[in-house]
């Protein structure tokens, strides 16, 4: 069956903007085709592609979506929706990939749909249709079409688009689970975690994009890039003490001096309760850090990984002196069984797994780990990769070399770099616009969990890697915090010695939406 049909061009394709009478999707027009799995069997499925989830293009390169259909699947079918936002530039709508999270889905029976973004980087070149609808812009100009907060309208849209098909199309649009790793990863968050809110009506509504609801069952999210307008002060707060911060010049040390020292009000005001009841605060989150990363290292250790003593760890053969928050509640951790047995990746060990520099390793099944010394665990990890600058987010912009893809991210149409903190615009002897600000809240999903507007996604799977350093640690705690004290359910982990990474221990991941799609 075909829904509303019919696409009128109003711009040359090749610049980017075109307009369509109505939102369209064709039953019929679906394309056969199949995949090798990862375990080499095949995967037959019903392609579906270049469906535009708006009816206003802008940007014709990036404002669709595909939809790849198993052989089997039904109207309940849940729906894996999958972002390949990297670094918030474009992302074209892709094809589903074997040894991804994709193609995973398409070997468990999902439907997955892959929408393409606008992104800091995309771009059109103006022509004469184009400017009688932009005033100020001139024929031939070159508008980049994907500033915040671009993307995540676009994810919204194609999240609304599949509901407004939902009795047309197969898979289930009431159990969307959502997936994205680093800016890819702030977006799977946002589109959990902003569902129906209505500071983004308007700004869709002038898009095009269908009447309908946005949120979503559940978000996966692989080290989401969050909380921008304080991940300064928190990689400051977390690592200004660290070899590598006090080798800086004394201007710089002074600035990330005076980050760290912002933190704890902000994080203060969060008002978070840790799983015991008490509060979460700036005096005892180090603390609650160091109860977590030592989680994941006996997590890893319990399944084989060798986690030396010279990057800070204490053992011990007996459980009564283990650290303060006990692992599995104080029970002897298990070893995983069967398919959630660590996976052998490319004749490789997993992560966690390999050797590590340095010590004396502690490979004994059942020790337990009784401490951590933050300090020597946190040099360990700048060690691995090289801090960011400082400011880590909001650069200073020195030099034309010298602007974050935030500050690209929250520039406009015309391509320029902006501060969007009040620390770093202070610095550079400006200000920043009301526009700015909330064009950075709505990339907030600390923003949006308890404002009372939202729908914010029952189910959360949040991974950050123990030794990611892109962002501090504490961004993406508090934020699966925040989502347990709202009373969702959040399956949180620091993923053992992971670097900047996602679409891992996919055999895990599946168990999960599998246990959450069958409840």
């Amino acid at each position: 069956m075909k829904k509303i049909l019919s696409v009128m061009v109003c711009a040359s394709l090749s610049l980017g903007a075109m307009a369509q009478e109505a939102l369209a999707f064709d039953a019929n027009a679906g394309v056969k085709t199949k995949m090798t799995a990862y375990d080499g069997t095949t995967v037959n499925f019903t392609a579906y592609e270049r469906l535009f989830y708006v009816t206003n293009v802008e940007d014709s390169t990036y404002q669709f979506l595909n939809v790849y259909v198993p052989d089997g699947a039904t109207q309940q079918t849940p729906i894996f929706l999958r972002t390949y936002v990297g670094g918030y530039m474009a992302s074209p709508a892709a094809q589903p990939q074997a040894g991804d999270a994709t193609g995973r889905a398409l070997k468990e029976g999902y439907v997955v749909v892959i929408p393409g973004t606008r992104g800091r980087n995309s771009s059109i070149v103006a022509d004469k249709a184009y400017t009688k609808s932009r005033k100020g812009v001139k024929t031939g100009q070159t508008i980049y079409t994907g500033r915040a907060p671009k993307a995540i309208l676009d994810l919204k849209a194609a999240i609304r688009y599949l509901r407004h098909f939902d009795k047309e199309m197969p898979g289930n649009a009431e159990r969307i689970i959502t997936d994205g790793t680093s800016a890819g990863g702030a977006m799977s968050a946002l589109m959990g975690a902003t569902g129906n809110n209505p500071e983004y009506a308007e700004l869709l509504k002038a898009m095009g994009a269908a009447d309908e609801r946005d949120d979503v069952f559940a978000s996966v999210c692989f080290c989401p890039i969050i909380d921008l307008e304080h991940a300064d002060m928190a990689y400051e707060w977390l690592y200004w003490q660290t070899d590598s911060r006090q080798g800086l010049d004394d201007t710089h040390k002074q600035m990330t001096k005076e980050l760290a020292a912002m933190y704890p009000a902000y994080v203060n005001s969060l008002n978070l309760m840790k799983p015991d009841g008490t509060p979460l605060t700036a005096d005892n989150y180090l603390d609650y850090l160091k109860s977590e990363i030592i989680r994941a290292a006996q997590i890893a250790k319990n399944a084989g990984a060798d986690i030396p003593d010279s990057i800070g760890f204490s053992f011990s053969n007996s459980a009564g002196g283990m650290f303060a928050a006990p692992i599995n509640g104080g029970m002897r951790p298990q070893m995983p069984q069967g398919d959630n047995r660590p996976q052998m990746q490319g004749g490789q060990p997993p992560m966690g797994m390999r050797p590590m520099r340095g010590g004396t390793g502690r490979k004994q099944v059942g020790e337990y780990i009784t401490d951590l010394d933050m300090q020597k665990y946190l040099n360990y990890v700048v060690s691995t990769q090289a801090l960011k600058g400082v400011p880590a987010f909001d650069s200073l912009i020195e030099g034309i070399n010298n602007a974050s893809g935030e500050n690209e991210e929250f520039g406009n149409e015309t391509g320029n770099s902006v501060n969007f903190t009040d620390y770093t615009a202070q610095k550079n002897g400006t200000t920043v616009s009301d526009a700015i600000r909330q064009n950075v809240r709505l990339l907030n999903p600390m923003s949006f969990i308890v404002d009372g507007k939202t729908s914010v996604a029952p189910h959360w799977y949040i991974r950050h890697g123990a030794r990611d350093r892109d962002t501090a640690f504490l961004v993406p705690v508090n934020f699966s915090t925040k989502l347990q004290n709202a009373g969702k359910d959040v399956n949180f982990l620091l993923a053992w010695n992971r670097p900047h990474s996602g679409d891992y221990s996919l055999d895990e991941l599946f168990q999960w939406i599998a246990d959450i799609v069958n409840k």
